[in-house]
């Protein structure tokens, strides 16, 4: 069988697109949407390597790849059959798998004592031999380690933490020890999973066999950089089979790239030339990236037949693989890997949009009535915001917490107005920075590149007078509400979320939120208006 690289091409990008795009936009919970069709989340975001890997997988099943899972511990004795003269270097860079030894605990009377200065009991004969029975299990292996405390408290008939503090304070054995190596390694690369998984099924499945694995690999840098991990994923194939050639490797690296909408790519001779490669079929697959230029994400070649010989592997095999965490930096143009990876250890700047998303009312009424009563007090002050003073204006009457209650805004001072000039200012986000925005051209920049978070200054305020209205009615009691001069976000009833306020206090930025607010807001409940 020979791959045509066209027809993967073709079917990597038209039949993987509207699979990948589909399910984009809202999720509606199982069994709500009929009952309540507006109850819908929107999709959270998810994590670009695993969206990669989940591309990849689709993209690989369509050209007909059947998955497998390829052993990801490695005896050292395996590298060296595959890389031959090359396994030093190699294993040089893998990471080898290491434990505690268990150690030969001995119990004189010494241990003795002080096991009962700590359970306060003495430890008879029969405990004492069944001490040395359990101690002596656990070093040949028959108790395993997290089994070791609760028998041990079985045995002396004693809690867990003491037992602990017995294992630290009266056998110096368990406290110092020190791990040390197997022979077993994390794998470095798919390869030596494929070798161990060809072995065993080549002979006994129609050929060709096109296999793929997406799974993780370890090597032992010497440091992680930018374009670098130490822990990271390989999308591996191979295709064995009388006819494969390094073709197949040609025309897989573009259909898995074409899916995902690349055609700039290269193909060049890699000049490693790793020894379970046949000579001057090792081949190196480059993609470009908007900062790092052309960064390398896939490597193919042909098997050596001498590698293939030693697992007794009598067919030609092409092996080919791709970095996960490089391609998902390309498509999402990142420029360092480490922070797509790992975005939780490298903050990344909030939009405008997030941080708006954190501006809140710090106080809210919770009853319809009270959230009548908050639009009334805005639209009253509102209306009547240039009104001079002294001057009163009810902004409603009507049913609340079970008694009647009235509401005014109003000025009690003369040479002044209902509200003050700041109460019309709008809250904005821009360049990161929180803003009490007032009309005008000054501001028109701000208003047209940042923001909104729909909330004016008089809606705070409200907000606030309203929820403590609703309060005092529940006590069958009128309030008296007056903001002054603004000086704090507080001041006016809002609240920032602390993820908004850190992005904001790490890059240096502002809250400003200040303006001369004047707003008072009275009301009374029926049965004190003779008060």
């Amino acid at each position: 069988m020979r791959f045509d690289v066209g027809y993967f091409r073709e079917r990597a990008r038209e039949n993987f697109e509207a699979a990948w795009h589909e399910g984009l936009g809202v999720v509606t919970p199982s069994g709500h949407d009929a009952q309540y069709p507006c109850l819908t989340y929107p999709r959270a975001r998810e994590h670009p390597v695993f969206a990669t890997i989940q591309r990849l997988r689709e993209a690989y099943l369509m050209m007909g790849f059947a998955e497998a899972e390829n052993p990801i511990i490695i005896e050292e004795q395996e590298v060296r059959r595959q890389f031959g003269p090359e396994a030093g270097a190699v294993l040089d860079r893998v990471f080898y798998l290491g434990g505690l030894p268990r150690p030969n605990v001995g119990i004189a009377r010494r241990q003795l004592e002080e096991i009962a200065r700590i359970t306060g009991s003495e430890v008879s004969m029969a405990v004492e031999e069944r001490l040395r029975e359990t101690l002596h299990a656990y070093k040949k292996g028959t108790i395993d380690g997290d089994e070791l405390v609760h028998t041990l408290a079985e045995v002396l008939a004693a809690d867990d933490g003491a037992v602990a503090r017995i294992l630290g304070e009266v056998f110096p054995e368990f406290r110092d020890l020190s791990p040390e190596s197997s022979k077993s390694t994390l794998r470095s690369h798919m390869t030596s999973g494929w070798f161990l998984t060809l072995a065993t099924i080549w002979d006994k499945n129609p050929l060709p066999l096109s296999l793929f694995s997406i799974d993780r690999c370890f090597r032992r840098e010497q440091e992680e950089g930018p374009t670098r991990l130490m822990s990271y994923h390989s999308a591996s194939c191979v295709v064995a089979g009388e006819d494969v050639t390094n073709e197949e490797g040609k025309a897989v690296s573009e259909a898995l790239l074409s899916a995902f909408g690349y055609t700039d790519f290269r193909f060049r001779p890699d000049e490693k030339r790793s020894k379970y490669y046949m000579p001057g079929t090792q081949t190196e697959v480059y993609a470009r990236h908007p900062i790092h230029a052309w960064v390398e994400v896939a490597t193919f070649g042909l098997y050596s037949p001498s590698a293939l010989a030693e697992y007794g592997i009598g067919v030609p095999v092409m092996n080919l693989g791709l970095g996960v965490e490089r391609l998902a930096m390309i498509a999402s143009g990142a420029s360092d890997i480490r922070a797509l990876v790992h975005p939780q250890f490298f903050p990344r700047t909030l939009t405008d949009l997030e941080i708006a998303r954190g501006v809140r009312f710090r106080e809210e009424p919770s009853s319809l009535e009270g959230k009548v009563i908050a639009r009334a007090i805005r639209e009253t002050a509102l209306t009547h915001g240039n009104e001079p003073g002294p001057c009163s204006f009810e902004a409603y009457r009507g049913p609340l917490a079970g008694g009647v209650a009235t509401v005014w805004v109003e000025e009690p001072e003369s040479n002044t107005r209902l509200l003050g000039p700041a109460c019309r200012n709008e809250v904005f986000v821009h360049h990161g920075s929180i803003l009490g925005v007032p009309e005008g051209e000054r501001w028109a920049q701000v208003r047209e590149e940042g923001v909104s978070t729909g909330i004016l200054f008089i809606d705070a305020v409200a907000s606030r007078a309203a929820a403590r209205i609703e309060r005092a009615a529940a006590c069958g009691k009128g309030t008296l509400v007056q903001v002054k001069m603004a000086k704090l976000p507080g001041d006016l009833n809002l609240a920032i979320e602390d993820y908004a306020m850190r992005s904001i206090t790490d890059h240096a930025l502002k809250v400003d939120t200040r303006g001369p607010v004047f707003v008072t807001v009275r009301s009374v409940m029926e049965g004190e208006l003779g008060d």
